[in-house]
């Protein structure tokens, strides 16, 4: 590939290796490229972070560090940019979205490579990235007028009050976007926050900065200014507050530990925010499903990106009739699953990210070992795959005295639980203070949607593991309880960026006395016009 060229093929640049033995020895970014992308960082402290791939531990990149200083720069061009950009015509803002769409479809091979050496994921849950990427902005670029124009309302004495409310933009929003899907959550937040007529100041995670950075790349490719979009890199302890202080805006998705924080920090400048936080989410299989398809999605719950997944299944609760031939089957395509660190298709699992993620791991499924777990398959790191590769593991019998009981693993690791009446699945289901995500397998739609309001969680995909809910961008995705707060995707996703403003024009009356009426022969008249008001249906 020639690196001035970003369109003309991927950023890897390949050697002689030997992939029977280790498939991504060769696998390494070309200086240029990796130059152009870091650059889009303002950072002017000398300092630089390097960011290894979890596919074999080499590096990828020297990541240039910010410092606060750096980030009130980011809010002063954001702001300047942002006073530009709310004033351009709506559909030229709708219409750098559609450009998008194309930008990312043609070029997802690069994306997914670099997604793929940041983040060690398979390349078949990499390419989910850039689908969800593509469908957010098809999306919003074609429902803009739809979210974004004034709205007529209905006024108080109808054809003398007219009421319309306008959507303004907030001004500069803050986000802060996690690792485990390092592309579109870097970016999807922030689409509609552009739409809107706001600017976006981000901070991606340290360790997969270069994928945040190639969509911002993007973005200006398609037509989005360049200042409108700008990236910082450090730890969260450092640059998090001086985010948060400058921000109009904040949406985090991480922990629930450092959302709760977060949330303080925003009450304090009564600011808005949108959190997506952690989960412990469910499976339930009820006696009527479909055996094979509900061991087909659950492998997919439970094993998208080695567990990496805010939304993926880690307690499944089976039916008592259907339990041991779920299982046999549910066992069966574990164990018939490709595992591995390549770019290459084929791999139905990946790697886990970090060390810091297989110690977790490590440590659930240790401690469930040593008080009585049963393993149906899995349970060991595997290191002769890459350093921080962890089988996809069952367990069987976990009890509340192990770990991973009521906290997440974030992990290729679920436990199992029989049952023998629905009631009692749907409040274990609902045990713990979680509620993300949840899924139901029956063949009975109407029986496992009404089921589905009973599940205490902000998304319930029915005979699917997550992709009904999440890859319908016109229907909100967020959690519950402490999973977070607010919502993206849908209405709820962009109109969290705009400040509803009502204006009343009011001809012919005055909301006073008027004529020299007295204040009690006023009171009077309003009394019969409310009356009459309900007589003809008015709201």
């Amino acid at each position: 590939m020639s690196a001035s060229d970003p369109t003309s093929g991927g950023p890897l640049l390949d050697g002689p290796h030997d992939p029977e033995h280790d498939p991504t020895a060769s696998y390494a970014l070309e200086p240029e490229y990796v130059e152009r992308l870091t650059s889009r960082i303002l950072a002017t402290t000398g300092e630089t972070k390097v960011a290894e791939s979890p596919m074999n531990g080499a590096p990828l990149a020297h990541i240039p560090q910010s410092s606060a200083a750096d980030v009130e720069e980011a809010f002063r061009r954001a702001r300047a940019a942002q006073a530009v950009w709310a004033r351009t015509p709506l559909d030229q803002r709708a219409e750098a979205l559609m450009r998008l769409h194309d930008i990312v479809l043609d070029r997802q091979d690069e994306i997914l490579d670099l997604i793929q050496l940041e983040s060690g994921k398979a390349r078949k849950h990499a390419f989910d990235e850039p689908l969800h990427i593509a469908l957010t902005a098809r999306y919003y670029g074609r429902t803009a007028h739809q979210h974004l124009d004034t709205e007529r309302k209905a006024g108080i004495v109808p054809g003398l009050t007219r009421v319309e409310v306008n959507r303004i933009p907030k001004g500069v929003v803050g986000i802060i976007s996690p690792w485990n899907y390092p592309f579109t959550m870097a970016l999807c937040d922030g689409l509609p926050a552009l739409l809107a007529g706001n600017a976006v100041v981000t901070k991606p995670d340290a360790q997969t900065m270069l994928s945040a950075l190639l969509g911002a790349q993007m973005l200006e490719e398609a037509g989005f200014p360049r200042d409108l979009w700008q990236v910082v890199a450090g730890p969260g302890r450092e640059l998090g507050t001086p985010i948060i202080d400058r921000s109009d805006y904040i949406c985090f998705t991480g922990s629930t530990a450092t959302g709760k924080i977060i949330a303080k920090q925003c009450a304090e400048h009564l600011i808005g925010c949108s959190l997506e936080l952690g989960g412990k989410n469910p499976i339930l299989v009820l006696r009527d499903a479909d055996i094979e398809k509900a061991a087909e999605g659950a492998v997919r719950a439970c094993f998208s990106n080695a567990g990496q997944l805010c939304v993926s299944t880690e307690r499944m609760f089976v039916a008592d009739q259907v339990y041991d031939r779920f299982m046999e089957r549910f066992v069966a395509r574990i164990e018939a699953m490709t595992l591995g660190a390549s770019t290459e298709w084929g791999v139905d699992m990946g790697t886990l990210i970090s060390a810091d993620q297989l110690e977790t791991v490590t440590a659930h499924v240790e401690d469930a070992k040593d008080k009585g777990v049963r393993v149906l398959t899995g349970g060991s790191p595997r290191p002769d795959l890459a350093p921080y590769f962890f089988e996809p593991t069952v367990l069987e019998g976990v009890n509340p005295e192990m770990t991973c009981f009521g906290t997440e693993t974030f992990g290729p690791v679920v436990s199992v639980y029989r049952f023998h009446d629905e009631a009692d699945a749907i409040a274990r289901a609902n045990e713990g203070e979680y509620g993300l995500n949840g899924s139901i397998y029956s063949q009975d739609g109407d029986r496992a949607r009404a089921i589905a309001k009973q599940i205490k969680c902000g998304t319930v995909n029915i005979n699917e593991a997550f992709g009904a809910t999440f890859a319908s961008i016109d229907v909100p995705m967020g959690g519950m309880r402490e999973s977070g707060m607010g919502r993206r995707q849908g209405s709820e996703g962009i109109l969290r960026y705009t400040e509803p403003q009502s204006v009343g024009t009011q001809r012919g009356i005055r909301f006073a006395p008027m004529f020299g009426m007295s204040d009690e022969a006023y009171a009077k008249l309003m009394t019969a016009n409310m009356r009459l008001m309900k007589k003809l249906g008015r709201a």
